[in-house]
């Protein structure tokens, strides 16, 4: 049932557009690349204390308008993105101080940097200028993506972690290999966009990403029941026009 709702939700996302045909039709193409900065972490089932990851994320877009309906400016928004996702262990202690390894003598750290391709394909709808000036804009719609390598980054012994002091134990997820390669979820954001017919399109944005999939295997035999990506992107786009609707 719950998959049954996910798809509807998608379904209805895409289908804004396509019901917009009583509109002035638009025939509008724009490609161009996007940068940006994502914060990640993963939604573990047993809890993994975290605090946010910082990495980079960057690649081509591509934008077709298709309708104004009314005020609103339809389109459907494309990226192909390298992105470095993953997560960041907070290891404290009982009284939510750092924990103090016993051979280094340094607070416990432990990071994992996740590179993966991703693939977000959005429903756009904008307000405010469309040619040349200032229009808001928000967006949603699936993401897909596919795991490509890993890297740990950790400053104790796997082998001999300062277990007695830490308030969280759970530490499978320290070595385990990713079971699922293919990633999929929402993404949803809002932001800004200047335009102008010589320079082409601007637009800033803040996006959160939920993931659907687990990482992770999550049978009740495995050692996690969820495993999903949570990610706060912040990116800037810079598009221009292949095609533009002429002139009636």
């Amino acid at each position: 049932m719950k998959r049954i709702v996910q798809l509807v939700f998608i379904s209805l996302l895409f289908s804004i557009p396509v019901q917009a045909q009583v509109g002035e039709h638009r025939d509008d193409l724009s490609i161009g690349f996007n940068g940006g900065y994502v914060l990640s972490n993963i939604a573990f089932v047993p809890r993994v204390n975290q605090t946010f990851h910082g990495g980079l994320t960057g690649g081509l877009s591509v934008r077709y308008v298709c309708e104004k309906y009314f005020n609103t400016i339809c389109s459907v928004y494309a990226e192909l993105n390298y992105s470095q996702i993953g997560w960041k262990e907070d290891i404290l202690d009982r009284e939510d101080k750092p924990v103090i390894n016993q051979d280094t003598e340094l607070p416990e750290e432990y990071q994992r940097t996740m590179n993966y391709f991703q693939l977000p394909i959005m429903a756009h709808l904008a307000w405010g200028k469309e040619k040349k000036g200032m229009n808001f804009f928000f967006q949603a719609g699936p993401q897909f993506g596919y795991f490509l390598s890993d890297k740990s980054e950790y400053n104790f012994d796997l082998n001999r972690p300062n277990l007695y002091d830490r308030v969280n134990i759970r530490m499978d997820q320290d070595t385990m290999s990713v079971a699922n390669k293919l990633d999929y979820g929402i993404a949803a954001g809002v932001g800004m966009e200047y335009s102008h017919p010589k320079i082409g399109h601007f637009l800033l944005e803040a996006r959160y990403y939920y993931g659907l999939g687990n990482i992770y295997k999550d049978s009740k035999r495995d050692v996690f029941g969820r495993s999903n990506f949570n990610n706060i992107v912040v990116k800037l786009t810079y598009l221009f026009d292949i095609k533009r609707t002429k002139k009636q």
